[in-house]
């Protein structure tokens, strides 16, 4: 009875240390794979990790790998058949000797073992991709963009680049369909440049309410950048559901349109220069602190060649508005049209001449800073931009 107790005392010990080394190997194969090897060096996992470093070492040095570090990655997938890291490099020796096939069943091995291997996925998307296969393609891709740290981010350029092809948009629908957060990032980075503004277009998901997509003030803007008003305005007022009025030349004068995106509408500022918001009624509140010059409000116009003339109602001491002003610029100028402070506008309007050439103008409200500064608080009631007689 003693001896049996004895036995099983240290039967119990052993087993307890070997766990204790087991898991002491575990935790150090990453950190430390030296270390690891030297507690327990034909452990499956010490055999990998020493394999990897040896060969990341090799690669750094551009010297050849030692086949001993294959033997190594061989004898640890015979004890830990699971693994996926030895498939991964088995996979990668085979790309680089230009065995793709070898290297895209070693990649599938090692995703099997590992669905969240980043660089199986990496690779067997690219793999697919070369083959023409775009769908599996688009679901490594997909697997990416989850997998890493901000994947969608990350992978949405290679969206991009793969959705300016009109004959890939079929199997990029349904992986957006599937997919919403990479769908936003790719929509966002095409939306950067304005010839793939179609693309946008066919792709973006047309349940969603577009005044709040993300990508739909980047496609104005790069739009408007690129000269193509009329196409901007065009998917600005679909997005928005706006029906311009006949002769409306300022849009949203009562300032009541919170939803449409800038630049077919008030930008209102809310910075260190001042604030301006929408208040009920068809007014605009105006608050500037008078320590920085800026603008307030800006909006983006589609004025054809002729006079116009801007007047408004002035809530407030008109003195004290003298530190605003609004200006008439055409897009891209350097200066501007024509520029007056409030209180003349108010009192005679702002007249202004567009002239030919001039596609797009800017209309902005400007604080300007004074030695004493003063903060100003107004109210604009009654704007209005109308046509007016030429040489008035």
């Amino acid at each position: 009875m003693i001896v049996r107790s004895l036995v099983t005392a240290v039967a119990a010990i052993l087993i307890g240390a070997q766990v204790v080394r087991n898991a002491a190997v575990l935790g150090l194969s990453e950190t430390k794979p030296a270390q690891a090897a030297r507690m327990w060096s034909s452990h499956p996992r010490a055999e990998i990790s020493g394999a990897i470093t040896e060969i990341a070492r090799a690669s750094r040095d551009r010297r050849r790998i030692p086949a001993s570090v294959f033997a190594a990655m061989v004898d640890a997938a015979q004890k830990e058949p699971l693994a996926s890291e030895p498939f991964l490099v088995r996979a990668a020796t085979a790309e680089l000797a230009g065995d793709s096939a070898t290297a895209q069943h070693a990649f599938e091995a090692a995703q099997w073992r590992d669905p969240r291997s980043l660089p199986a996925a990496y690779f067997l998307a690219d793999r697919y991709f070369r083959l023409g296969d775009a769908n599996r393609g688009l679901r490594e891709i997909a697997a990416l963009s989850r997998l890493s740290p901000s994947g969608a981010v990350t992978v949405a350029p290679y969206m991009a680049a793969y959705a300016a092809s009109r004959a890939n948009w079929p199997a990029l629908r349904q992986l957006f369909r599937d997919n919403p957060d990479l769908a936003g990032a790719a929509l966002a980075e095409l939306a950067r440049n304005a010839s793939t503004a179609p693309a946008v277009l066919a792709l973006a998901d047309q349940r969603q309410k577009l005044t709040s997509a993300p990508w739909l003030p980047p496609l104005l803007n790069a739009l408007a950048q690129a000269g193509q008003y009329a196409q901007a305005h065009d998917i600005w007022a679909k997005a928005a559901r706006i029906q311009p009025r006949a002769g409306e030349l300022l849009h949203d004068s009562t300032f009541t349109d919170r939803s449409s995106p800038p630049p077919f509408n008030w930008a209102l500022t809310s910075s260190i220069v001042g604030l301006a918001e929408r208040q009920p009624g068809g007014r605009l509140r105006v608050i500037f602190y008078g320590q920085e010059d800026g603008f307030l409000a800006t909006q983006l116009l589609l004025l054809p060649p002729g006079a116009y003339c801007l007047s408004m109602q002035l809530l407030g001491d008109p003195e004290r508005a003298r530190a605003l002003s609004w200006s008439v610029w055409c897009d891209k100028a350097s200066g501007p049209l024509v520029s007056a402070t409030a209180d003349a506008v108010v009192s005679r309007g702002l007249r202004f001449q567009v002239p030919a050439g001039c596609t797009a103008q800017w209309i902005r409200l400007a604080g300007a800073s004074s030695a004493m500064p003063q903060q100003i608080d107004v109210t604009i009631a009654g704007l209005k931009l109308e046509k007016a007689a030429p040489g008035a």
